[in-house]
């Protein structure tokens, strides 16, 4: 690193407070009553129930997500023995990431003791504090001994990141590498340098997936492995010692090698070695931070090279963090005692699938707008891949399950497959009622903007979750052209319509609500492309408002952990009369209620109702007594200050006769600048995740986007408008 990039990590670390951890409690602790169940005396209840019941420590504590992050600093990364202090950042970012791709908390662990037997009793002393043990920089081969020793004394999973995370993401690459160039992985030749911790746990996954023992020519520091070898050979490294007549040098080995792996050092593989490889070779050069050959000086020489490195950098990043999450999370949903081959090569399978699936928007954005398809340059998926956590941990707990290691075992693989949503989306739990309404009765929705990419990307969950019949407008040519080089798997007139523009000189939006207007299609998404009042004035002009509603409104939702809250209107009006705030109160209220939430309504002021008396607050309680008379059931208070709407002792306080209960969700807002201020300093301050904007009073179904929207906004748009059809259909009926 350069002096600039060094300056930038160490301030990362310093501020603006050191580390990167915390330890945030989950449970109030505001009064009294809240410390005497956190605490002494409810406290003893749990530690009775325990006593009772040792397995009840998994509902009653945080031990069934917490894992231990252990090293003792004896071989960290590439700067080696720098002992347990100094490898405490190491240990600190590992545990963030635990804590962002899997919601995994983390406690790191170092230890300054290097007698491996002393380390194991340390090690094993921490059962009863934690649901799992991740062993981290740990040299070898002492760190065979560690993890095999806890393995056997402790029931809960002992993972040793370094040897397995390394091998099951090197055995997803080896699959998909020989499946591109068509080669049958119990024919082909391997030769390995490095038979440390991770090279040997590497020979031992692939001989797993196939690779028979007899194909394999390691090396280490001292030459070949093979069983009459002068001074003998350590246990871990006997295993993989074969006979191989007069093959002595690694340049002889490597004659029509099919595979190279390179867990060793910098420029241990020559042009000319790669040169001498079969067909199509695949070379894993994973020393870091230089490879044993750079991929470039591979390619130099043989064109037809598959290349992995460990480097961000270059295609086929092989990355650890894209398993010990998912890994760890199967484990402890199901109470796995130990983490076994049949669940790493569970996870070595599932991680190969998943790279041969289109890459979402997420990862696009997160790498610079790049399309990533399945081929040479992309065998393994990358670490930002959201559905990582969906297909590795349904895999690993069901390997755990079938191999008879967990104490939960799964029985329902699409619930749990859906309960670790929230790790992905946290919108999906919000959505989740609208999806399944959605999925009972799908319904025609129109995309205006149907050859845009992030728009094709959409429709393909639309079409992979059931939600809606897709169509599409525009050109079929373009659309299908876009549809290859995204490498969806959309079918035209199976899975999607495609309409062409009828009138060049008409705005897309507006064929869209012709199409609707005469029954072509039930919904329209719009508003990627163009100005999002553009598109609500041609929908307006063609459809029109439904009956009895004055003016649209625009709602925006933002989840935080502390709830859900509808914000409106956002976007529409300026300055909302009395009649069209009751107009969007009521049927913002309704969206919250098809949501399966009880909608508690809050028309905010900068005072409460009574304290001042100005032309806002004369405008909200008019609206609320509109309201009050137009749904006599609705819980709506107003004016009221913000503080008062959110928090119940405020409100009991300044505001005793409130008919409110609880925290108001639903935030009605005096005007569009109130709005749309309140809903971006919540969501950029509170680190919010946020649907919308939903489309208030329209005549007809429609949702309309902006140019920020994300695959996942236009899913959930598609569901929010099918159930909208459906509604409106029932009432057509009705009436």
């Amino acid at each position: 690193m350069n002096r600039d990039s060094d300056k930038n990590a160490l301030d990362y670390h310093r501020y603006p407070r050191p580390g990167k951890i915390e330890v945030t409690p989950t449970k109030p602790l505001a009064n009294q009553r809240d410390l005497a169940l956190a605490y002494s005396p409810g406290v003893a209840a749990a530690c009775e129930a325990i006593v009772a019941d040792p397995a009840s420590v998994a509902d009653m504590t945080a031990r069934s997500n917490l894992v231990a992050v252990v090293t003792n600093g004896t071989a960290v990364l590439g700067l080696g023995d720098i002992g347990p202090l100094a490898a405490k950042p190491v240990m600190e970012g590992k545990a963030v990431l635990f804590k962002k791709f899997a919601g995994i908390d983390v406690f790191d662990i170092e230890i300054n003791e290097r007698d491996p037997e002393k380390l194991v009793d340390i090690i094993a002393s921490l059962e009863p504090s934690f649901g799992g043990i991740n062993l981290e920089d740990i040299k070898s081969p002492e760190c065979f001994m560690v993890e095999g020793r806890l393995r056997n004394r402790m029931n809960i999973p002992v993972f040793h990141d370094d040897q397995h995370g390394t091998a099951i993401i090197v055995g997803a690459a080896v699959l998909n590498g020989l499946r591109v160039v068509g080669k049958d992985i119990k024919d082909v030749k391997l030769v390995s340098t490095g038979a440390g911790a991770s090279g040997i746990a590497c020979l031992k996954v692939l001989e797993g997936l196939g690779l028979p023992k007899e194909n394999m020519r390691v090396f280490d520091r001292d030459g070949l492995l093979h069983p009459g070898r002068r001074g003998g050979l350590e246990p871990h490294k006997k295993m993989f010692a074969t006979k191989t007549g007069s093959i002595e040098t690694l340049s002889e080995a490597m004659q029509d090698a099919d595979i190279f792996l390179g867990l060793s050092g910098p420029g241990v593989l020559k042009q000319e070695m790669v040169r001498s490889m079969a067909r199509d070779p695949l070379i894993l050069a994973l020393s870091n931070p230089l490879p044993e050959i750079l991929p470039e000086e591979a390619q130099a020489v043989r064109p037809d090279a598959i290349l992995a490195t460990g480097r961000s950098d270059y295609p086929n990043q092989v990355n650890n963090v894209l398993c010990f999450p998912f890994i760890f999370r199967g484990a402890l949903d199901v109470g796995a005692t130990i983490i076994n081959d049949e669940m790493k090569l569970a996870c070595v399978y599932a991680l190969a699938e998943l790279a041969m699936e289109e890459a979402p928007d997420t990862v696009v954005a997160a790498y610079g707008g790049i399309d990533f398809k399945f081929g040479r340059d992309y065998l393994i998926p990358k670490p930002f891949d959201p559905r990582l956590i969906l297909k590795l941990a349904p895999a690993v707990a069901m390997a755990a399950s079938d191999s008879g290691v967990a104490l939960r075992p799964l029985t329902d693989v699409e619930a749990y497959r859906q309960q670790l949503q929230r790790y992905v989306f946290e919108s999906v739990l919000i959505m989740r009622p609208v999806f399944e309404r959605a999925k009972s009765q799908p319904k025609r929705i129109v995309y205006a903007e149907g050859e845009q990419p992030l728009i094709l990307r959409a429709v393909q969950s639309v079409v992979d979750e059931q939600l809606a019949r897709p169509v599409l407008i525009g050109d079929a040519a373009t659309i299908s052209e876009r549809i290859n080089q995204l490498g969806l798997r959309l079918r035209p007139d199976t899975d999607i319509d495609i309409v062409a523009v009828d009138d060049p000189t008409d705005h897309n939006s507006q064929m869209a609500a012709r199409m609707v207007h005469a029954g072509q299609a039930d919904g329209i998404i719009c508003g990627y492309e163009d100005y999002f009042h553009t598109h609500l004035q041609h929908i307006v002009d063609q459809l029109g408002l439904a009956s009895g509603v004055a003016q649209a409104a625009a709602m925006n939702i933002v989840i935080l952990k502390q709830g859900v809250y509808f914000i409106c209107d956002t976007a529409v009006t300026p300055e909302p009369d009395a009649e069209q705030l009751a107009d969007m109160t009521l049927l913002a209220a309704n969206v919250v209620r098809r949501f399966g939430m009880t909608p508690r309504a809050a028309l905010l002021a900068h005072g409460n109702a009574g304290a001042e008396d100005t032309p806002v607050a004369a405008r909200l309680r008019q609206a609320v007594d509109l309201i009050r008379a137009r749904d006599a059931g609705l819980e709506v208070d107003g004016p009221s200050r913000a503080d008062a709407a959110l928090n119940d002792q405020i409100r009991q306080t300044v505001k005793p006769d409130s008919p409110l209960h609880g925290q108001a969700n639903l935030l009605i807002m005096p005007n569009i600048d109130a709005a749309k201020i309140g809903y971006d300093l919540i969501k950029e301050l509170g680190e919010a995740v946020t649907i919308g904007p939903v489309l208030l009073g329209l005549a007809h179904p429609v949702h309309l986007l902006t140019g920020s929207a994300t695959v996942r906004r236009v899913v959930n748009a598609t569901a929010l408008a099918v159930v909208d059809a459906q509604v409106a259909a029932v009432q057509s009926h009705d009436n």
